[in-house]
């Protein structure tokens, strides 16, 4: 299946893939034989992670391609410049470097986890570049050269926990989590918040990427006979929890809730009956029921040729491309420099609400959505909580009053 759609091509750009509208839509447009202002789009198409990353490389290509049929940004055409970071944190700075030095990117789109996050905004800060990274994550990085456009633990678990604590009963809760940074802090986090709400986290329990036994731990959880088990798990390896935790406590009263479940499409790789019932927080999901979540499916699903599932880091792809573009377009430039002066406040009112980058922490406010899958693999959304401020990274960072900031904090949960 090709990668996008047959109405665009693509050219080798310095050892990297091009994306570019094709000439007759850049000709109609009145900016064809303009240079094109690039963006480097640097994700895992394959390795472990890629999961998170394929739906999202198309909903970049497709953000392009509407700046460009709009008339492009500043008069030029947008043009995206592909790598695959293989699930390979060493090629994410190779890349990024390569992006910014050779290609002449304006921007660089793109990473997945915690650490390949970390060693593109060191590129991107040595050569004074942006990063926009499309991603949920732990929270705390202050950069005015980094843009955060996915949820943060203020956004996504402070809304989950107490649907499950509170409303749901679910006291007794046990986690499981991937052991890198994201996994061990978004956990400190649910214990806190766990807490908090009136509960009690009776175990936590972590897991390299390529986990697929669960079988240990699960049998722990049957001993321990929570009312709650939340998951942090990532990557193709860990969709084996699942399925085992189904056949282990089908039918059990242990309510199930994952905080990256659905970002891979991990319900479309098990049967409807194992996925039946998790509940998620997210800022977008295909099955929202308004006029822009379903614009934008059947665009993606026209641009693509495809039909099947997008999930919120296929939409992340897109929303990260066009709150830069917004920025852009009030910097009246797309020099790395002049977009960073006007990042803060950018808004785009796109597929899953509104989009607004905070001016403190470049974290980005957003809609968030309590979904829960239903049999035929679908989301009933429960619950939506409008315009959720990244609080958590707001405890740390103040661009604002410290604009040379550059690093991550670590928050202090307790």
């Amino acid at each position: 299946m090709a990668l996008i759609s047959r109405r665009n091509f693509f050219k080798t750009v310095t050892g990297a893939l091009a994306f570019g509208s094709s000439y007759s839509l850049l000709k109609s447009t009145g900016i064809a034989d303009t240079p094109p202002i690039r963006i480097a789009n640097i994700l895992d198409k394959t390795g472990v992670l890629n999961i998170y990353a394929l739906k999202q490389i198309q909903a970049c290509a497709m953000a392009a391609d509407e700046i460009n049929a709009a008339g492009g940004l500043l008069g030029r055409p947008v043009e995206i410049v592909f790598y695959d970071s293989q699930s390979n944190t060493q090629l994410n700075s190779q890349y990024a470097t390569q992006a910014i030095v050779r290609d002449k990117v304006s921007v660089v789109q793109g990473g997945i986890t915690s650490p390949q996050r970390e060693v593109m905004r060191s590129v991107v800060g040595r050569f004074d570049n942006l990063l926009f990274y499309n991603c949920l994550y732990e929270g705390g990085v202050c950069d005015r050269r980094h843009v955060c456009t996915g949820m943060v633990p203020a956004q996504q678990l402070e809304v989950l926990v107490p649907t499950v604590t509170k409303e749901m009963g679910a006291k007794r809760a046990y986690i499981v989590a991937a052991d890198y940074s994201y996994g061990h802090l978004t956990s400190r986090w649910l214990q806190k918040i766990i807490r908090d709400n009136g509960g009690e986290d009776v175990a936590v329990e972590f897991f390299p990427f390529d986990v697929t036994n669960f079988a240990p731990s699960i049998a722990r959880i049957q001993n321990e006979k929570p009312d709650a088990v939340f998951s942090v798990l990532v990557g193709s390896a860990h969709i084996s929890f699942y399925r085992q935790f189904h056949a282990a406590m089908g039918g059990s009263d242990i309510i199930l809730a994952g905080t990256t479940y659905g970002l891979g499409r991990d319900q479309l790789e098990l049967t409807a009956a194992e996925g039946e019932g998790i509940l998620i927080a997210t800022s977008f999901v295909d099955d929202l029921d308004t006029p822009a979540a379903r614009s934008f499916v059947q665009r993606f699903h026209d641009f693509t040729g495809e039909t099947d599932f997008i999930g919120e880091y296929g939409e992340y792809g897109h929303r990260g491309v066009m709150l830069w573009a917004e920025a852009v377009k009030k910097a009246g430039s797309a020099e790395p420099d002049a977009v960073k002066e006007q990042l803060g406040g950018v808004s785009f009112d796109g597929p899953g609400g509104l989009y607004t980058i905070d001016p403190q922490t470049h974290h980005v406010t957003m809609d968030v959505h309590i979904c829960r899958q239903k049999s035929d693999r679908s989301f009933e959304i429960l619950q939506s909580h409008p315009q959720r401020p990244p609080v958590d990274t707001q405890l740390v960072c103040d661009l604002v009053a410290n604009p040379d900031d550059a690093q991550q904090y670590v928050i202090e949960v307790q």
